[in-house]
């Protein structure tokens, strides 16, 4: 039912405490916070596991780095003009596809982002390593 003056079809903004509204392709939240990604093997039922990371945006990454070593630059991506490249520009193409190495890949990439996203949040606020002895003279 319509009421008079009410629009049905407005766009609603998106929601980051709403997991079913998506924000990124090939990503969904747990119930516990965590961001999973995962992509399906083209002309195949099967997916490919990329992993579980802190942040959506890690996740997109790693999904984004997958469809790009399976489906070339071609691939529709959550970040066109951030991909890894290596150097010949035609992503995976010809090369070893298999999942393992794919989600090898994609992993990388997304430990990375959210490695430098948690860098980021913390601030420019060293915190010392406990793992080094300390130095001599210093107490």
């Amino acid at each position: 039912m319509e009421k008079k003056g009410q629009v049905i079809n407005e766009k609603r903004k998106w929601n980051p405490m709403n997991p079913k509204e998506r924000r990124y392709k090939g990503i969904r939240m747990r119930k516990w916070g965590k961001w999973v990604a995962e992509i399906r093997e083209p002309n195949k039922r099967s997916r490919i596991w990329l992993g579980s990371y802190t942040t959506a945006v890690a996740a997109a990454h790693a999904y984004d780095t997958a469809a790009f070593y399976l489906r070339g630059p071609l691939a529709r991506l959550n970040f066109p003009g951030q991909v890894l490249h290596d150097g010949n520009g035609s992503g995976g193409v010809g090369r070893d596809m298999s999942p393992t190495f794919i989600r090898q890949k994609a992993a990388e990439v997304g430990a990375r982002v959210d490695a430098e996203l948690r860098l980021e949040d913390s601030g420019s606020v060293e915190k010392p390593d406990v793992n080094m002895l300390p130095e001599a003279g210093r107490v």
